[in-house]
């Protein structure tokens, strides 16, 4: 199947709702590691563990690095739009706002990857495509509900987490025009690796990290969690996905995210799971149905 078409098969469904899973753990896994961490150095602790865990992988594949200055481009691209900048912005937006309300907010993310491909020429704007992620996102709104609290800051949080889906939005752009032949283990690990340095170099000059107390055990294993499972393993699948239906079906994934969270609480915390919830799964679940345009053309074939 090729990138460009927007159709998505079986497997790429299997794959991202995997996805949805290790990305939608990254608000719980942010949301504890806040308590003792300045946001800028979890940032950078998530992509150079994530990185580091690569590394060894990458060797033993066999994947060549970038060569020259060229090379590495693509990877400083996607680095900062797909690392630096969203993760950033999300996680500082989470000291001002609620994780629920985060994933709320990181659902748009479909929506703005719509208009940047519609925008940069890469995609025909369908309005059934545009029709079906707005219903994803009411679909999200009815599963979580707003959780608006009045605390200080809020709407600051708000747009931050908005900037961050944004950005997510380029990424796809970028991944779509830059990455068409790279590996998805070797596009994960260069990525990460330049997000790396990046992000030593922010959260040196903003945060200073080694004046830090050394966060507990409850914080070191949050952090881990989010870069071996929500960066490192996520990534790899990401890119998968990317190179196999398309860098706007990818971002789908963050419409996923809200319903799988809500059902792994019921499976492995023994969560009730409420009539809204359920409402708001199945209007995601006709979105979805809708971007995917199957059901459409089997509906006219039987007419």
């Amino acid at each position: 199947m090729s990138p460009t078409d927007s159709r998505i098969d079986a497997r790429d469904w299997s794959l991202l709702a995997v996805l949805s899973v290790l990305w939608g753990g990254s608000f719980f896994f942010n949301g504890a590691a806040l308590r003792e961490l300045p946001p800028l150095t979890l940032v950078f602790l998530r992509v150079a563990l994530g990185a580091a865990i690569l590394l060894p992988l990458l060797r033993m594949q066999g994947i060549g690095w970038p060569k020259g200055m060229t090379g590495w481009t693509p990877f400083v691209a996607m680095g900062l739009l797909n690392n630096v900048i969203p993760f950033s912005l999300i996680v500082i937006g989470q000291t001002f706002i609620p994780s629920g309300l985060a994933s709320i907010l990181n659902a748009t993310t479909p929506l703005f990857t719509v208009l940047v491909m519609a925008a940069a020429g890469e995609e025909t704007l369908h309005i059934r495509r545009v029709a079906g992620v707005a219903l994803g996102l009411v679909g999200v709104v009815i599963l979580r509900g707003w959780g608006l609290e009045t605390r200080p800051g809020q709407g600051f949080g708000i747009l931050l987490c908005l900037g961050g889906a944004l950005s997510y939005g380029f990424a796809a752009l970028a991944a779509r025009r830059l990455l068409r032949d790279s590996p998805p283990l070797g596009t994960a690990t260069f990525q990460l690796m330049v997000s790396t340095v990046m992000m030593a170099i922010v959260a040196g000059v903003v945060e200073q990290p080694w004046r830090l107390a050394v966060p507990g055990v409850a914080t070191w294993s949050a952090v881990l969690g989010l870069a071996a499972l929500s960066t490192a393993l996520a990534y790899i699948v990401f890119f998968q996905i990317v190179r196999r239906s398309g860098a706007s079906n990818v971002m789908l994934v963050t419409l996923l995210i809200p319903v799988t969270a809500i059902l792994l609480g019921w499976l492995v915390l023994g969560e009730p799971i409420s009539a809204r919830e359920i409402a708001g799964a199945i209007v995601i679940g006709s979105a979805l149905l809708v971007i995917d345009g199957r059901a459409s053309r089997l509906l006219r074939r039987s007419a």
